[in-house]
């Protein structure tokens, strides 16, 4: 199973303390803090509010997930990338900037911002991966190895647990 289907990320929130997930929707402590929008569910999203992803792009991008948070109004989009053997998610990585773009075009009649972040195996820890990892941060994108810092997000952090970090799945 690739690590696409292994990580799930709203699994991960609702075990961080004080959170909760129902359905697509994100509480901390009873309140809701932000939204999950996998792959189509972003474009039924931007359909209830007006938009057709077609005035803005000539091709759909499917997220692995989206999560806009209200606080900072702002939409994170969220890509898992696992790799055991060289191939095409080599490449992937450096499409961070033009996607975000596209991104940023997509959600420009809402007024969200767009952030991009991986979420990466251990396989690009490799120093062959140097560069393009300096490349997706050059950019203006993220990325981490198997978790994601709620901090990062916008996300409240328990005082308990301050630093939180979302673990991934490997």
């Amino acid at each position: 199973m690739s690590f696409e289907n292994e990580s799930d990320l709203l699994g991960a929130i609702s075990r961080a303390p004080g959170y909760s997930v129902t359905g697509s929707i994100i509480f901390y402590e009873g309140r809701e803090v932000a939204r999950s929008y996998r792959k189509h569910a972003l474009y039924r999203m931007l359909t209830q509010h007006g938009v057709n992803y077609r005035d803005h792009l000539s091709k759909m991008l499917l997220p692995d997930d989206a999560i806009y948070v209200i606080v900072n109004n702002t939409l994170f989009i969220v890509e898992m990338k696992f790799q055991k053997i060289r191939g095409s998610v080599d490449e992937k990585l450096q499409t961070c900037d033009f996607k975000k773009k596209q991104y940023r075009k997509l959600l420009a009649p809402l007024n969200f911002e767009v952030e991009y972040i991986y979420i990466l195996n251990d396989w690009f820890r490799h120093p062959q991966y140097k560069d393009v990892l300096d490349y997706v941060i050059s950019v203006g994108c993220q990325y981490y190895f198997h978790y994601l810092p709620l901090q990062k997000l916008g996300l409240p952090v328990p005082s308990e647990t301050a630093g939180e970090e979302l673990p991934m799945a490997a």
